[in-house]
């Protein structure tokens, strides 16, 4: 009952909170769920392919062959960044319908997503340098 009192005097407050703890707890699964080793391989191979890229930007053929090998990364990519995002996705979804709920008869109650969104993006670039997992 403490926690709803201070909800509903401390709305704005309230949901930077639990916005920075809802967000830190994504980046600690990422961190612990992500092969770090590979996802930094992957990222020099495509820097560097980029960069090969733009030697050969007057030959559309050699360009075709370097976006081709660019493209063969990316299931390697989407399947590393997809096992945190599928362990999050159900408490993430429970987590939004608590704060809907929650937040609807508080002074914020048109703008609370906004106040989380944004809160919830600025932090995570914060944590995701601090936890090296740019």
């Amino acid at each position: 009952m403490v926690i709803t009192e201070f909800i509903q005097s401390n709305p704005t407050i309230s949901i930077v909170i639990i916005s920075i703890l809802a967000t830190f707890a994504v980046t600690i699964i990422r961190y612990f769920m992500t092969d770090k080793e590979k996802m930094k391989e992957i990222k020099q191979r495509q820097k560097d392919l980029k960069l090969e890229m733009k030697k050969y930007k007057d030959h559309p053929e050699k360009m075709l062959e370097i976006q081709k090998k660019m493209m063969a990364d990316m299931p390697e990519q989407l399947k590393h960044s997809f096992k945190p995002m599928i362990i999050t996705l159900i408490p993430f979804l429970i987590l939004l319908s608590w704060l809907k709920a929650t937040f609807a008869a508080t002074s914020i109650a048109g703008t609370w997503f906004w106040w989380y969104l944004v809160v919830s993006v600025v932090t995570g670039i914060i944590f995701s340098k601090l936890f090296g997992l740019q």
